[in-house]
């Protein structure tokens, strides 16, 4: 890469990378007014200047943070507003059970991944006596995907989670 008068020229996806973003958010930056070093186009990638880049980022912040601090009394209303609305609307989903906390889900997903795991611990049990003295590759390759799809195929029919299960937690929380 070739330095600049301050800063590195860099791509676009190194540029992504080097703010910690994807590139699409670079995109979105050059539609919003980013400074180009080189305009890409026809097989030409754009070139960023690192220093440039960083520049424009803070302004852009600085005028951000600039403008809540100068919202007009009716902006800032209009803000609360929003805010309990959108409260209102998550309470109400969780009413619903359209939601549920990330606690829950994490709670939820162990018990998952503990019976997948239990499930799949089970195929060397059931695969061995299958597989012993066994010399054709092919035919114990075949056995082990056999045993993997019936661990599969009964943890699709099992009903690991029951309601009860989200319930006891749901009851654990009432109780704090």
């Amino acid at each position: 890469m070739a330095t600049a008068r301050k800063g590195k020229l860099v791509s676009r996806a190194d540029l992504a990378n080097i703010f910690g973003v994807t590139p699409p958010t670079v995109d979105r930056w050059v539609v919003q007014g980013c400074p180009v070093a080189k305009e890409g186009g026809r097989g030409r990638a754009y070139q960023f200047n690192t220093a440039d880049i960083r520049e424009w980022r803070d302004q852009v912040i600085r005028d951000d943070s600039r403008s809540t601090s100068e919202a007009s009394e009716n902006e800032l209303l209009r803000r609360e507003l929003a805010a309990k609305t959108e409260t209102a609307e998550l309470k109400l989903a969780q009413l619903k059970r359209e939601v549920a906390p990330i606690e829950q889900f994490e709670r939820a997903l162990s018990m998952v991944f503990a019976e997948v795991r239990a499930k799949m611990r089970t195929i060397p049990s059931r695969a061995a006596p299958r597989v012993v003295g066994e010399n054709d590759l092919n035919h114990v390759k075949a056995t082990l995907k056999e045993e993997i799809d019936l661990a599969l195929d009964a943890l699709s029919e099992d009903r690991i989670l029951s309601a009860d299960d989200l319930e006891a937690e749901d009851d654990e929380e009432d109780d704090d």
